[in-house]
């Protein structure tokens, strides 16, 4: 038996290039605010680029918490 013929039909991670156990990176642009705080949790969003999809809530929660904190002290000027 040929080594080609033990390989199963269709695409694999060898002739795509694709791996969908690999995190791969989302390559969103993130456009700084000005505000180091606020540029600060954007740039935290970056983590979630070389996690797995179940580490991304975690990313996605703390930076949604550090943005209403910095929502909640324009508040209170």
């Amino acid at each position: 038996m040929s080594e080609s013929a033990a390989e199963p039909q269709g695409a694999t991670e060898h002739d795509t290039g694709y791996a969908p156990e690999v995190p791969a990176p989302l390559n969103v642009p993130r456009t700084p605010t000005g505000d180091p705080g606020v540029d600060a949790r954007l740039t935290r969003l970056a983590d979630a680029d070389r996690l797995t999809t179940d580490g991304h809530l975690a990313v996605y929660e703390d930076v949604h918490a550090g943005l209403r904190d910095a929502l909640s002290a324009l508040d209170a000027r």
